[in-house]
């Protein structure tokens, strides 16, 4: 690679533009007391979009952008688990144990708190490095996510 060529960034509109290239992982223990901190999903390229699905019967499911807004500063969101979620309108049955897509550029996601989490997500072809910041990784150190 010459001194001029960069390579696609996080502001490559490109990149966001096609599909994404397939990510899943499933059935995903991530017990506040198995890991410290829960279980980090890490992506091998930054997403275009994530979703994270929380298949446990009881129990809700944190999610974090890094390690301290999951143990620290309590910047996570919840996914409700199945129990809570299940809905009844019209005959029919619906689970809401989903965050739903999330259209952020990320290169990794802290889970915590449920037996059983499946994440699906699309991914850019930009290094994952790209996502890190003076602070560390991921977006580490801005506000609202730790």
């Amino acid at each position: 690679m010459g001194s001029w060529e960069t390579g696609q960034g996080l502001n490559s509109v490109g990149a966001y533009q096609v599909s994404g290239r397939p990510f899943a992982s499933g059935s995903i223990v991530a017990l506040h007391g198995h890991r410290p901190g829960g279980y980090e999903v890490v992506f091998p390229y930054v997403t275009r979009w994530f979703k994270v699905i929380n298949n446990d019967i009881g129990n809700k499911c944190k999610v974090a952008f890094t390690l301290s807004g999951m143990t620290g500063s309590n910047n996570y969101f919840t996914v409700q688990s199945v129990s809570g979620s299940v809905t009844e309108a019209f005959g029919s049955t619906s689970n809401d144990a989903t965050s739903g897509i999330l259209e952020l550029k990320v290169s990794s996601i802290w889970i915590s708190g449920s037996t059983n989490v499946d994440v699906v997500a699309g991914l850019t072809s930009i290094a994952t490095i790209r996502t890190a910041t003076a602070t560390g990784p991921n977006w580490s150190g801005s506000a609202g996510v730790g």
